[in-house]
């Protein structure tokens, strides 16, 4: 390092070597010997998505999380009760008018409009309206005595999505790849996919797969439903790869330099690795999201054919193609912002869960038997539900029901579950769950607990106090555990 004065001779001598050291480091970058990203990828200041040992042991790898935006109802598909019929017209005594969102418009006791049947060796019922999931019945694990703190989506959709009815918080998602890492350097860890049909997004937006406090590269991915997935997926055609790569060198540089005399600044880490990802990306993800790639057969198994699912298909096809890849944390939202639009079968319950499960049943068929056939489903968490359940009453004004966030039923398979496993139950009208009660937040510490991560130990310090998915609740559902 030069003190003092600068003459001429010594800045001639500089910038000479300068632009030397310039022309050497173009070369190199051009035969891809000049990148930060490997130094990236190794150190865990700078890379925090790099892959971290779970706390114990574990078969899953993977999460595809298939979120019933709307909330099913539980008593017209998975719940089966033979009650509802023997007690269709009467009034629910002692009911509470409060419980549902439209608290003026309470009918009587509705039976379900669908047959149901028992399938498998465990012997679960289903709905009419699922026959290609209830075919793998005995690989899933149902949890019938689900229930929740509100009946209104947004927050109801904040609980089932990060813990807390409350916005600003870190989702499942984002908690798990904070945990582990990432599988892959080259793919996000973390993606989200939402209803293309123009159905919009569920309420709460993005926020139901944000980090919230954590830091950003641990929020989900979005890939839109038309048009480019990702935003600024491919280069620019006016830059070559030499140039991108010099550019993301240089930055990663000055951003080091700022990193090291700010060791704590988190989201500094987050941004140097968001552009590493991004650039990495441009390379893996057309590949990954290339359906046409897959065989005829498979394609027509999922029922990209169909134009009732053919949506949804894409979707799961993609989904098993990310976690064969090593994407972590895979959530597909089946329906839009409300009503008509998603499972919120408020005016008639055939119409709208007719059309939902046709959309989606034949999908998550195929998933279920595509995971298990490439020897995925061992790794592969594969989990079904909404946000809450549906009353076992009739919401006056039509055929449907009201929200009910005292029951519903969510069933996962695959990735250290038990199947066949008949757990917890409701009321004989299915009105609330009584037997082996799961909260969210039981929820949520079963999801870590099979990804090997313990909900008491994966913590984040903010303002001084050590955060949780689970806050200061949850247990694992033990009975479901393989």
């Amino acid at each position: 390092m030069f003190h003092g004065p600068l003459h001429r001779r010594d800045l001639l001598t500089r910038a000479g070597g300068g632009a030397g050291l310039l022309a050497l480091a173009s070369l190199l970058a051009d035969e891809g010997h000049l990148s930060l990203a490997a130094d990236a990828a190794s150190d865990p200041k700078l890379n925090p998505l790099a892959k971290k040992e779970p706390h114990f042991p574990t078969k899953a790898k993977s999460v595809i999380w298939l979120f019933m935006n709307g909330g099913p109802s539980q008593v017209d598909t998975w719940d089966y009760k033979p009650e509802l019929e023997k007690r269709d017209g009467q009034k629910l005594e002692n009911f509470d008018s409060n419980t549902g969102f439209f608290t003026g418009q309470v009918g009587p006791v509705m039976k379900s409009p669908y047959k149901f049947k028992q399938h498998g060796q465990c012997g679960a019922w289903a709905s009419e309206i699922f026959p290609k999931m209830a075919e793998h019945v005995d690989d899933m694990a149902f949890l019938y005595s689900c229930h929740t703190g509100s009946n209104n989506h947004s927050p109801a959709l904040f609980m089932m999505n990060t813990g807390t009815t409350r916005m600003g918080f870190p989702c499942v998602g984002s908690w798990v790849t904070y945990g582990l890492g990432s599988e892959s350097q080259n793919l996000p860890s973390f993606v989200a996919m939402t209803d293309p049909l123009g159905r919009g997004l569920p309420k709460g937006y993005s926020q139901n797969w944000g980090a919230g406090f954590l830091p950003s590269v641990y929020q989900g991915t979005w890939l839109k439903p038309s048009g480019d997935p990702i935003d600024n997926l491919f280069r620019p055609k006016e830059m070559q790869e030499a140039q991108q790569r010099s550019q993301l060198d240089l930055l990663a540089k000055l951003n080091k330099h700022a990193l090291e005399k700010a060791p704590m600044e988190q989201e500094l880490a987050a941004r140097i690795e968001s552009f590493e990802l991004a650039y990495r990306m441009q390379q893996a993800a057309p590949e990954a999201i290339a359906i046409d790639n897959e065989p005829e057969h498979i394609q027509k198994m999922y029922g990209i054919d169909d134009k009732r699912c053919s949506h949804f298909a894409r979707q799961c096809l993609m989904a098993r193609r990310m976690v064969e890849r090593g994407v972590r944390f895979v959530q597909i939202y089946s329906g839009g912002m409300e009503n008509e639009r998603s499972w919120d079968g408020h005016q008639n319950i055939v119409a709208n869960h007719s059309q939902f499960a046709g959309e989606t049943d034949t999908p998550i068929g195929a998933l279920l038997t595509d995971l298990k056939q490439r020897g995925l489903l061992d790794s592969t968490l594969v989990i079904w539900g909404g946000e809450f359940g549906r009353l076992p009453i009739v919401q006056t004004g039509g055929t449907g029901r009201d929200h009910n966030p005292h029951a519903f039923t969510v069933w996962m398979a695959g990735g250290g579950v038990k199947g066949g496993t008949l757990y917890g139950k409701t009321d004989e009208l299915g009105h609330k769950a009584v037997e082996d009660r799961v909260h969210v937040n039981d929820l949520h510490a079963t999801i870590l607990h099979l990804m090997g991560l313990d909900h008491t130990k994966l913590t984040f310090r903010l303002n001084g106090r050590d955060f949780r998915l689970t806050d200061v609740a949850g247990n694992v559902v033990k009975k479901i555990l393989a």
